[in-house]
């Protein structure tokens, strides 16, 4: 030092000696130089300056960012920290950590695997000291020449402290104090032990810890055995391990594993041919078989798979090795029963070990899912979870709320009474589509044929609303179709994949919240290890809809559960709206898989209440295993028992109408809507919801005439005559006889004389008349005239069919289905088939009607309308004779002669242009009747719904005013 010292001094004298003395500038040369060197040596100053300060505030900066940095712990070194799980109530759940390592040491790491890891991690690794300064500058370059985040910087040094001590948040402090901590472990570990540390502490997906337990996992091998390619795909999984994981993302992986091949050529640890031939492997061939993962089974082990799902992609956090405190939205009392609910047979017996379900449990005014079931008796960790991951089957017609009336009403503000047409009809390419059971019910209300899930009606709303606004409600609601069907006419019925019970739990849960939509979570918060950092899982509440569109659509779907489809979904006193959907077989699966007609893969229920929203899968892993029709059942019966029990200690307020919707009478069978008059009885007037200011002004008063003109024609009536009422027939097994009763109104003293089809007469002057030796399966009709004073005053004629045998009472088509076109990908093997009338497009009905033999027996068979309506089989015992298809089905004319006596099917169907269809009654009226009635075969009707519905179709009816 003082060497350089006296030289510096010895070499400025001798610049002082060659200077002359003297020879000062003239003013004009001199004043220049030294205003340049004047400025220039500010210039440097001030720069020095600012660099002191840079440094000094930086290093200022950097020691308050690390004066709180953790200390070197060698246990959390060596070892991951597993994270505890906390429900609703913050009480402890369950925790999850490393439970699956195999400790490796460094000297047992093959050079291969080492050359591979370093040279895809860190390749200067043994130069640097923890921080790589050089990596550090040509990271930075190319962020800003490829963009932010385009290149990492972290050594394997500093990933190991990150992996043992901090959050993987992306902050300046975070940063700081990793690049400190990496320095402090370099000067007190060896570079041997900081590698080994790496390749035990890291994450290999399927909750896999370390290199070593990978190439077992993965390759079914030890670390020596494994291939250079092999080797390479290891080494290349630690940036993103459940992206890279073979057996899930096979093609992401070989990518990635090329990606590693390459570097490690260009850090000439392997030639460009070994190279080249490794990237020509063939990944699938060398994969080992994945193992169930069976071990360490979790309490609530379909819950806790979705939140640590969720947990990961809130960001750079491992549940099993990060320590957090994770807070959820998991109700335990729910997911108790929901779990008793589905791995025992104390509330449902189920058909078989092998039967599935997937039900997802919200709350429907946050989005917070309480209870998830993943599926029957799960005995594994993060399996296939049937309430998230099921997205390979069709929704069927769960779907029509969502992509045709929702959206119907939202943009097109119709009412829940606008006219639809259930008439034969196709798609645009001219495939045809049908209705379960092959069925028509003409004119209708949106309201009815969504309550009896009429698939043509909502091809026809779908058609009117568009695919980019129906498209656009279902984003809304967070539920996006595949672009690949997402034009395709034939998702008006459910035809399409890629929706959970857990999407259509979110989606519903919007009309029960008043247009609001949540997405679906089950974590609140984390809190990281260090006690103090909380993350905020901030789920932001999304308009999805109008609050008029919410509440009509929760009002039709109050109906599916009171007299439609979901009949057995009901809880007397709980007010809940929810749709049915089954799906169907296409022609082809049926014979090759030797399906039966009544047979169907799926079947759904969502339903919602105020305070929960609940959706349910039901079906087989394998779609060659079929759901019966009675299985088909189970869907409604899991949401009634769940329902009930999570709704049995808390009030459930009922749907309240917004300001926007407004509710009127309407005249029955109008078209355009007319306001029912003060004069019109309640059986001609229904009462439907309109959005405000899109109300009908016209009102009808028709009625006052015509009851003026009906009072005359009363009295003249009662003057002279009378009439013959209430004419039933009905078979009684055990003395194998049928009964003919009525009775009579108007004056005098009547007789009458009771005909047989089979030529037997009887006379009598009372009300009844008994009739023997009825034969299984035929069919009787019988004619009753009345005489007062020798005058003929009235005739009235009923039929019956005599059930066959002990078969059961079938309601619904069964047998010999049109089959659908399989080529035609708008001709679905999706809707609720045969089932409550939901999907059944192609494959039900069909024929006559139901032709042939559907429903068992002859429904309506060949000859529907001629003959007997109904006869054969179809309905016999209580479904039919004497009760559904004897009443309004088939009863008086209905078949017999006028095919629908009265208006029942003639006319207008159903009285006037009335969509109202009115399904049957319990006991057969006479010719007088001419009640309209729902398709033959029960074909708009769930298959587990009583043989005989409620009255009323689905119109919501008044009373006189």
């Amino acid at each position: 030092m003082s060497d350089q010292y006296n030289s510096r001094i010895e070499r400025r004298k001798k610049q002082k000696k060659r200077a002359p003395k003297n020879t000062a500038p003239t003013p004009a040369a001199k004043k220049p130089k030294k205003k340049k060197s004047s400025l220039a040596k500010k210039i440097f100053l001030t720069f020095a300056a600012l660099f002191l300060l840079c440094l000094a505030g930086g290093v200022g900066t950097f020691a308050m960012m690390v004066k709180d940095a953790p200390k070197l712990d060698e246990g959390l070194l060596r070892d991951p920290i597993s994270s505890k799980i906390y429900d609703m109530n913050g009480d402890f759940v369950t925790s999850v950590g490393s439970e699956k390592r195999d400790y490796v040491k460094y000297e047992d790491v093959p050079q291969l695997v080492r050359d591979a890891i370093l040279a895809t991690e860190d390749a200067r690794f043994f130069k640097h000291h923890g921080v790589d300064i050089i990596r550090i500058g040509g990271a930075a370059i190319k962020n800003v020449t490829n963009g932010f985040g385009s290149e990492g910087a972290s050594t394997i040094t500093q990933q190991v402290v990150k992996m043992s001590f901090l959050s993987p948040d992306k902050t300046l402090k975070r940063k700081a104090q990793e690049a400190w901590l990496a320095y402090q472990l370099d000067k007190e570990y060896s570079k041997e032990e900081i590698f080994e540390m790496y390749v035990n502490k890291v994450y290999m997906s399927d909750r896999i810890f370390g290199i070593k337990e990978a190439a077992n996992h993965y390759f079914g091998k030890d670390l020596d055995e494994l291939t250079l390619p092999e080797a390479a795909l290891i080494a290349g999984m630690p940036q993103s391990p459940n992206n890279y994981n073979p057996f899930d993302h096979p093609d992401r992986a070989e990518k990635r594993r090329n990606v590693v091949l390459s570097l490690m050529e260009q850090h000439h640890k392997i030639s460009n041919t070994e190279m080249a031939k490794a990237k020509q492997a063939s990944l699938s061939s060398q994969l080992a078989e994945k193992k169930p993962d069976t071990g360490n089974a979790k309490k609530f082990n379909s819950y806790i798979d979705l939140v640590i799902e969720e947990v990961e992609k809130m960001g750079e956090y491992n549940p099993y090795s990060d320590g957090l405190k994770i807070y959820t939205t998991l109700d335990p009392k729910a997911q108790t029963y929901m779990e008793k609910l589905l791995d025992t047979e104390d509330i449902i017996n189920y058909p078989s070990e092998q039967f599935q379900a997937g039900i997802s449990l919200i709350d429907t005014q946050t989005g917070e899912v309480r209870a998830i079931g993943g599926g029957r008796n799960q005995k594994v960790e993060r399996g296939f979870n049937y309430a998230v991951d099921l997205k390979q089957r069709q929704p069927g017609s769960v779907i029509k709320p969502l992509i045709d009336y929702g959206p119907a009403i939202e943009y097109l503000k119709w009412s829940t009474y606008q006219q639809l047409d259930d008439r034969p009809d196709t798609y645009s390419n001219g495939t045809p589509i049908r209705n379960a059971g092959g069925s028509y019910m003409g004119p209708l209300s949106m309201r009815t044929a969504l309550v009896y899930s009429r698939n043509i009606p909502a091809l026809q709303t779908y058609k009117k609303v568009g695919h980019e606004k129906a498209n656009e409600f279902l984003n809304n609601v967070g539920i996006q179709i595949p672009k690949q069907q997402s034009e395709n006419e034939s998702n008006s019925i459910g035809a399409m994949s890629g929706i959970s019970p857990l999407d259509l739990s979110g989606a519903y849960a919007a009309f029960g919240n008043g247009g609001t939509y949540n997405k679906p979570h089950t974590v609140k918060k984390i809190v990281l290890p260090d006690g103090d950092t909380e993350v905020r899982n901030d789920v932001k509440p999304k308009e999805a809809m109008s609050d008029y569109t919410a509440y009509m659509i929760t009002d039709m779907l109050k109906d599916v559960v009171d007299e439609g489809t979901g009949r057995l979904a009901n809880i007397p006193g709980l007010p809940l709206a929810g749709k049915t959907g089954t799906t169907n077989y296409t022609a082809k699966e049926k014979r090759e898989w030797n399906i039966p007609s009544s047979g169907s893969p799926d079947s759904w229920f969502v339903g919602y209440t105020t305070n929960y929203t609940a959706a349910i899968w039901t079906g087989y892993e394998s779609k060659k295993e079929y759901l019966s029709k009675d299985s088909q059942k189970i869907s409604k019966e899991l949401f009634k028992h769940l329902m009930e029990e999570v709704s049995s200690d808390e009030e459930t307020k009922n749907f309240k109408k917004p300001n926007s919707v407004v509710e009127l009478p309407i005249k029955k069978g109008s078209n355009p809507a007319e306001i029912a008059g003060a004069g019109t009885p309640g059986s001609e007037k229904v009462y439907e919801l309109f959005v405000k200011g899109e109300e009908p002004k016209k009102v009808f008063n028709d009625f006052k005439e015509k009851d003026k003109e009906k009072d005359k024609d009363k009295e003249k009536e009662e003057e002279t005559e009378g009439k013959i009422e209430n004419l039933t027939a009905s078979y009684n097994a055990s003395s194998q006889s049928i009964s003919v009763s009525w009775s009579f109104g108007g004056k005098g003293s009547p007789s009458f004389t009771v005909s047989s089809s089979t030529g037997e007469s009887q006379s009598t002057g009372g009300s009844s008349a008994v009739f023997g030796n009825a034969q299984p399966g035929n069919s009787y009709s019988f004619t009753v005239t009345a005489t007062v004073d020798g005058k003929t005053v009235d005739t009235a004629s009923t039929s019956i069919t005599v059930p066959s045998g002990e078969e059961p009472p079938v309601d619904e088509d069964q047998d010999n289905p049109t089959q659908p076109d399989d080529n035609n990908p708008d001709n679905p093997d999706s809707d609720d088939n045969n089932n409550g009338g939901d999907n059944g497009n192609g494959d039900s009905g069909g024929g006559n009607n139901g032709g042939g033999n559907n429903g068992g027996g002859n429904n309506g068979g060949g000859n529907n309308g001629g003959g007997n309506n109904g006869g054969g089989n179809n309905g016999g015992g209580n479904n039919g004779g004497g009760n559904n298809g004897g009443g309004n089905n088939g009863g008086g004319n209905n078949g017999g002669g006028n095919n629908g006596g009265g208006s029942n099917g003639g006319g207008n169907n159903g009285g006037g242009n009335s969509g109202t269809p009115t399904p049957p009654t319990t006991e057969t009226p006479g010719s007088g009747g001419g009640t309209p009635t729902p398709p033959s075969g029960n074909g708009n009707t769930q298959q587990d719904t009583p043989a005989t519905p409620p009255p009323s179709g689905n119109q919501k009816q008044g009373t006189d005013e």
